[in-house]
């Protein structure tokens, strides 16, 4: 994904309206080391900057959730440093059972190795990010924001950094489980042999859990967006209509955890290779970042089935509408892809939206100042194709 400009930021405010400043850096030490951050990012060759930008987007995705643990024990386990073997076959009585005799040896250190670099990440990299655009590009906005004239206030901030924080924990503490379980020999169907199920599956897997996982979140996503399931638990992710990177893990317990054990369970179901599962992990916790980041990143050209960040952007913006993260396909093939010519609003489920002419007036009003708000040059080719016009209006009455 592309980077921005690097202008300095002053300060704007949330409404545009009533003109009172609303700092959104809710993490509050990054402000007061903001002029020593810039004085240091200024000194750095120009040249660099953007290499520094790019690692740390990828660094944030692939350490906060804990995977990292777990794709180094599979490599220690190719290289030969971890002997343990799986055993499909032990059994246990209650009177016997401990953390050993559940492949689970030493899980303390898995644990604090999987929580310190997760927190670490969250924070370090994740508020050197934020910094980087929230903070020092503020009045620049038009330039790298989905929505440039829309902020998150400051207790939105603190309360996604706080349920971040919380949901962090249990899925680096799944992590570090899983990862100890592996380590210790406990079964799965993993493997590290590169012919091992001969090389036309080796090279075939990677369609294969890539889509079982996509596909997978798409409806797992989607029936989070039903009445009930999205009132008590999915709600709390989308106080963030602006979301930023701390958003990726501000979600409910339940329901991060739930979506970790879509993403985990390729590995107990088929034939995995470890080099296949690491990398498109990795694949789908860097685009977690690029999705919830708030910027205008835009595909590659060799990735036409990812869709742009404004793609999940519109998700936060509108509430039931393009379920997707990885493929904007299976939105397309189900119907549930943003169109023009509908309406979308939080009291509007089952990624539908309401047509033009079944809307009020005051939601036909609300939804015109959201498309105002939304930045042309976040959509492919810069422009704004939800736009709607007088014609369109009168078109669809």
């Amino acid at each position: 994904m592309g980077t921005t400009s690097e202008k300095s930021e002053k300060n704007t405010d949330v409404t545009e309206k009533d003109k009172v400043f609303y700092d959104p850096m809710a993490v509050t030490w990054l402000d007061k080391y903001s002029s020593t951050l810039d004085t240091i990012w200024t000194n750095l060759p120009k040249n660099i900057r953007p290499i520094i930008v790019g690692l740390a987007v990828f660094t944030f995705g692939a350490t906060i959730r804990g995977e990292w643990l777990l794709i180094f024990v599979h490599l220690a386990k190719y290289l030969g440093y971890n002997k343990g073997e799986a055993n499909g076959n032990a059994t246990f009585s209650l009177k016997e059972l401990s953390l050993e005799s559940l492949y689970l040896k030493d899980l303390q250190y898995y644990w604090i190795s999987a929580t310190i670099v997760s927190y670490g990440a969250y924070f370090i990299i994740g508020g050197f990010l934020h910094w980087y655009y929230y903070v020092r590009q503020r009045d620049k906005s038009e330039e790298w924001k989905c929505q440039p004239h829309t902020w998150m206030s400051p207790e939105l901030e603190r309360h996604e950094i706080l349920l971040g924080s919380l949901s962090l924990f249990v899925v680096s503490s799944i992590s570090s489980v899983l990862s100890c379980y592996i380590s210790n020999g406990g079964w799965s169907r993993i493997y590290y042999q590169f012919d091992e199920y001969t090389w036309i599956w080796w090279f075939l897997q990677w369609p294969v859990i890539f889509i079982f996982q996509d596909y997978g979140t798409y409806w797992f996503h989607r029936t989070y967006h039903t009445p009930f399931l999205y009132k008590h638990f999915h709600k709390m992710h989308h106080k963030y209509k602006q979301p930023t990177a701390f958003s990726v893990t501000a979600i409910h317990p339940l329901e991060i955890m739930h979506g970790q054990v879509i993403l985990i369970l390729p590995i107990f179901l088929i034939p995995v290779h470890f080099v296949s599962f690491s990398v498109i992990i990795l694949y789908i916790y860097y685009f977690g970042i690029i999705d919830h980041s708030g910027i205008n990143f835009k595909a590659y050209w060799w990735q036409p089935w990812q869709p742009d960040a404004i793609f999940h952007d519109n998700h936060h913006q509108y509430f039931h509408v393009n379920f997707g993260f990885n493929c904007d396909f299976w939105d397309k093939l189900h119907g549930t892809y943003r169109k023009k010519d509908r309406i979308y609003h939080e009291d509007v489920y089952y990624g539908q939206g309401k047509a033009i002419h079944e809307a009020t007036e005051e939601e036909l009003k609300k939804d015109l100042q959201e498309r105002e708000s939304e930045n042309p040059l976040a959509h492919r080719n810069n422009v704004m194709e939800f736009r709607l016009t007088e014609e369109d209006l009168k078109k669809h009455s």
